[in-house]
């Protein structure tokens, strides 16, 4: 494929959004109507499951096309293996121009390797976000920046690695005034806005690469603070409900209870409340995606442009026992949105096959006609056959209608709850590693790993996609079958790491050089 054709490419991620809020998947709520009229133009995916429940590992996923057993990307101190190339380097290896606008500290300032390829990063987390417009500064302004910039997220990076810090950064008096002075969930207007301008700035400007764009929203995420006027719009009961507003007030500064089992249990006028703030997040942030599918639109540039959206992870609001997104695999975690507009997908569709969003990865790769630099014989570097496109012609996918996810335990929240309440990390046997089955309309999960895994349960996710019944009992050939499918996975997945030990090393491997040469994507 000539560069003059190679598609432009924009991965939109809406950080801890679930699917099942969104009107684009049948809410009650119009949450989303930017996000439904765009769903008319592209290709969207009913059964997309996110491979891992929590932002680095999930983006880890979309970046290398892995899971995480095999890219072991599962905490906060972890750090992508130069022996996995990522996309961004991929794309920039072959004359594509990378650029970042993110809104999550996790992925935008802590060092895990996730930025690696990227021409430009623009982050609007952290003390000291970093702007297109910072170029306009002078020199020595700019160099002041960069420095105390590179300083303050040394001191970040202290926190994602120290139990004691991250606690202490829990407590109710600190986590409104982080929340708000670090930026915690970025800038979700001036991202956007800054993407416009550089969009009809890089286009209007004669470039002559193709642009690679990613965002991350983070405007679903705690703590839930939407306008006013969405809440008016879209949970008026709530609009002059003090016992609600003194309630969430409280939740916003208690950032402990974020990722813990809630206990005692929230009371359901304490959910609904959730609900309606939650609802109003992703109503506001919906606004900010109309503004940037109109300047798509407008701008000229859609037809050759392979949009992707989709979400990390979802969160859960007391649901089977658990709050955030910490431990576990159920939908209202794993289940996430999925649109894509592009050639190869059409408007208007609607796809039932169980399908991950890892192969996100394998779909701009081919999209764009890029050979990842992989062996042969490594079944990531066959692109053509995990495109996403593949399950939109009408034939059953070549995964099977099968898809996996897994949770591994976050240490930080981990060492926070053996502070808090001990007893329920054995109580919900939260140190253990969590993972799930998809194939049909069937979901099993299991906890543990090797000889000590046990079923925690299997349901039918069609008839009854809360996870209500477990069926174990009623169908315990099929929760076998299911069972040794996921343990063939995850063997599989651990043996193609075997051979990638260099687990805490962001510099890119000499192999994976040497194969980007040897493509032409190296001088």
């Amino acid at each position: 494929m000539s560069l003059s054709r190679q598609p432009n490419i924009l991965l939109i991620v809406l950080d801890t959004l679930r699917r099942d809020r969104l009107s684009t998947y049948g809410h009650d709520r119009e949450t989303a109507p930017s996000l439904d009229a765009f769903s008319a133009e592209s290709t969207l995916f009913e059964r997309a499951i996110s491979p891992a429940q929590w932002t680095i590992p999930a983006h880890t996923s979309l970046f290398t096309g892995l899971y995480p057993s095999t890219h072991q990307v599962t905490q906060g101190g972890s750090k992508l293996s130069g022996s996995y190339p990522a996309l961004a380097e991929i794309l920039q290896g072959a004359n594509y121009h990378t650029v970042a606008f993110c809104n999550n500290p996790l992925v935008g300032v802590l060092d895990n390797g996730l930025r690696r390829g990227f021409d430009q990063f623009y982050s609007y987390a952290g003390v000291m976000p970093n702007r297109p417009v910072d170029v306009q500064r002078g020199p020595l302004r700019r160099m002041l920046a960069t420095r105390f910039r590179r300083f303050a997220r040394r001191i970040e990076n202290h926190f994602a690695h120290n139990d004691d810090l991250f606690r202490v950064s829990m407590h109710p008096i600190l986590v409104p005034i982080w929340t708000r002075y670090i930026n915690y969930k970025g800038h979700t207007e001036r991202s956007i806005s800054d993407l416009m301008d550089f969009w009809r700035g890089y286009f209007d400007g004669g470039a002559q690469q193709p642009l690679f764009a990613f965002v991350n929203l983070m405007g679903a995420h705690l703590p839930y603070k939407p306008p006013q006027d969405t809440m008016s719009r879209v949970a008026p009961e709530l609009r002059h409900d003090r016992s609600a507003y003194a309630f969430m007030n409280r939740f916003n500064a208690e950032a402990a209870r974020w990722a813990s089992p809630p206990e005692p249990p929230l009371q359901d006028w304490e959910r609904a409340v959730l609900r309606g703030f939650y609802d109003a997040e992703i109503a506001h942030q919906d606004e900010q995606l109309g503004r940037l599918f109109d300047s798509l639109r407008a701008s000229g540039t859609l037809d050759n442009t392979l949009v992707i959206i989709t979400a990390d992870h979802g969160e859960a609001h007391g649901d089977h026992e658990f709050f955030g997104h910490g431990f576990v695999v159920y939908q209202e975690l794993v289940h996430v949105p999925l649109l894509i507009r592009g050639e190869r997908f059409p408007a208007g569709k609607r796809v039932l096959t169980n399908v991950s969003t890892r192969r996100v990865f394998h779909t701009v790769l081919d999209a764009a006609g890029i050979k990842p630099p992989l062996d042969e014989a490594d079944p990531n570097a066959n692109v053509a056959r995990l495109n996403l496109a593949n399950a939109t012609n009408g034939h059953r996918d070549v995964e099977d209608d099968i898809a996996f996810a897994e949770a591994f335990p976050p240490e930080t929240f981990l060492g926070l709850l053996r502070h808090r309440n001990p007893a329920i990390i054995e109580r919900l046997r939260l140190r253990h590693v969590r993972r799930g089955i998809y194939e049909n309309n069937h979901k099993l999960t299991v906890v543990g790993a090797g000889e000590s895994t046990r079923i925690e349960g299997l349901y039918n996710v069609m008839s009854d996609p809360s996870e209500t019944f477990n069926i174990t009992d009623e169908h315990p050939a099929l929760a076998v079958d299911l069972q040794r499918k996921l343990s063939a996975f995850v063997t599989e997945a651990e043996q193609r790491r075997a051979d990638n030990t260099n687990l805490t090393s962001t510099e890119v491997s000499a192999e994976v050089i040497e194969n980007l040469r040897a493509l032409g994507y190296l001088e």
